[in-house]
């Protein structure tokens, strides 16, 4: 959905084309990110796959239309890739949710840390002094 976004962005006739370098630059690297993701769905050998990666690794030229160009072909490549997902009836990678941990709550801590501290006297009063 979002790559889908991006890619209106950049293609759609009603938007405007970047008026600065770092435009070019934050809409190019969205479609890195995008093509980066999709083609963890794409089978590896897909063609479609092979030219989005070469535009997204290849570098931002110079200059006013070869920069605005290589942007054009990158959302191309990246529209591609999406419709090549699409046609392989796969949903898009879900990311990995990291396992959460239990949070105790404030009073279970402070009865842990009371527990240590009672055993800590208890352990220093049973030391016989010298």
């Amino acid at each position: 959905m979002a790559a889908a976004e991006t890619v209106a962005l950049v293609l759609d006739e009603e938007s405007p084309l970047p008026e600065s370098a770092a435009d070019v630059e934050e809409l190019a690297c969205r479609l890195r990110g995008h093509v980066s993701q999709l083609g963890l769905v794409v089978p590896p050998e897909a063609p479609v796959l092979r030219r989005a990666q070469q535009l997204a690794s290849a570098g931002i030229p110079e200059g006013y239309m070869p920069s605005r160009v290589h942007l054009v072909r990158l959302a191309e490549a990246t529209q591609d890739l999406i419709a090549a997902v699409q046609a392989h009836d796969v949903p898009p990678a879900k990311p990995v949710q990291r396992r959460r941990w239990w949070k105790p709550p404030i009073n279970v801590l402070r009865g842990a840390v009371f527990a240590l501290a009672l055993a800590c006297v208890v352990l220093a009063a049973s030391v016989p002094r010298t």
